[in-house]
């Protein structure tokens, strides 16, 4: 997957990190380069690490040693205030949707807005919500409880909500888990639509190869705490790495 949107602007950047807890070893030794405008889809086996990295990414955990910058801010050394000013930049789609059961989709889709920008006038919040259920697709849901909507509505619902405060950044936390095929289709095109249209930039922590195939400008595979060679779909599983091949294929997927 390719798109022209894609400029030199680095908006995230990670060297040689580390993160371990007591003596297991997560990550060891992490470089990443994300540019303005790019998807890039980190693969690897459950319990990789994969999901540590989006939540230091994000602030939520700190690394042992090394560099991430996000936005030209090193994340690990803001205040609490810079923190929350800049996590208003990036958007966080949880895999599992992270809505509240108690709240209709409305009052999900409204609540970030107030809580994070109190000058909106009322018809300025409905005209947001209204925005983003458009893009998702789900305008019809407006008034429904999560406990309504099936998986893929729920994810799509979670995405709405990130993009309701317009993020630069997109971490995206096993976005097709759980679903079935179309859904994942559906879900894949979402993510490329948001990429496009909302000129985001994302890392896509996924097992899913073809949620990377389809989602991802490059690709990379976190084993052992670090990654594989970086590059497009088709130039990583090119590779003769033995554990490489063994993921692809354990994937069912016969074409390159």
């Amino acid at each position: 997957m390719k798109d022209k949107t894609i400029d030199n602007e680095i908006v995230i950047d990670i060297k040689d990190l580390k993160k371990s807890f007591d003596t297991l070893k997560v990550l060891d030794g992490i470089d990443l380069t994300l540019y303005r405008g790019e998807n890039v889809a980190v693969l690897g086996r459950s319990g990789t690490g994969k999901s540590v990295l989006i939540k230091i990414i994000s602030g939520l955990l700190k690394p042992d040693s090394g560099t991430v910058k996000v936005l030209g801010q090193e994340i690990d050394k803001l205040s609490l205030e810079a923190l929350q000013e800049l996590r208003m930049k990036i958007g966080f789609s949880f895999q599992n949707s992270a809505l509240y059961d108690s709240m209709s989709v409305r009052a999900n889709l409204e609540f970030p807005l107030v809580r994070n920008k109190r000058d909106l006038s009322k018809s300025e919040v409905n005209n947001a919500i209204e925005e983003v259920l458009h893009e998702v697709g789900l305008s019809q849901t407006i008034n429904q409880m999560p406990s309504e909507l099936s998986g893929g509505q729920r994810k799509r619902i979670g995405i709405a909500r990130t993009l309701i405060l317009k993020p630069e950044i997109m971490l995206y936390d096993e976005p097709t888990s759980g679903l079935d095929p179309i859904t994942s289709i559906e879900i894949n095109n979402l993510i490329v639509k948001v990429q496009q249209e909302y000129k985001t930039s994302s890392i896509i922590i996924t097992h899913d190869l073809t949620c990377a195939k389809n989602t991802a400008n490059k690709v990379t595979m976190l084993q052992k705490g670090r990654f594989s060679e970086i590059g497009t779909f088709k130039e990583v599983f090119s590779s003769d790495d033995e554990s490489l091949r063994s993921f692809y294929d354990y994937n069912f997927i016969n074409d390159k």
